[in-house]
């Protein structure tokens, strides 16, 4: 799949604000419903780092397979490259800060992937 420079249009949230934003880095507070997500994606030079304020964040990631939960006060670093995908672990409302930091390697990318166990879709040859 192909990398966006923002892929917030994929996923809808409950709120999102931008606190902090310069070249290939950004914090972002997110709140994400009952069943909302941001999708498996992985950022080419980005490390992203999550912060719960309140709720509950499930944070999966593959390379090597791993998944969380964390609540109030914790965090959570995916590396760059590993592919990752956040979901709300709770009932209600959950909001987090995310801090990508591409360490002065690049700029922010957003890069979707497929799920762990899907079959990436390829166009029909000709």
């Amino acid at each position: 799949m192909a990398k966006l420079a923002d892929g917030t249009h994929l996923y809808p949230v409950r709120k999102r604000q931008r606190y902090g934003e310069r070249p290939g880095f950004k914090i972002t507070e997110l709140i994400l419903e009952s069943g909302q997500e941001v999708p498996w994606h992985r950022h080419t030079t980005v490390i992203d780092t999550f912060y719960v304020i309140e709720g509950a964040l499930r944070v999966a990631a593959t390379e090597p397979q791993q998944e969380v939960v964390l609540g109030p006060a914790q965090t959570f670093q995916v590396r760059a490259g590993r592919p990752h995908r956040v979901t709300n672990a709770a009932d209600t409302p959950t909001k987090f800060l995310v801090i990508g930091d591409a360490q002065g390697a690049g700029l922010y990318d957003f890069e979707p992937v497929a799920a762990p166990g899907d079959t990436p879709w390829l166009a029909p040859s000709r």
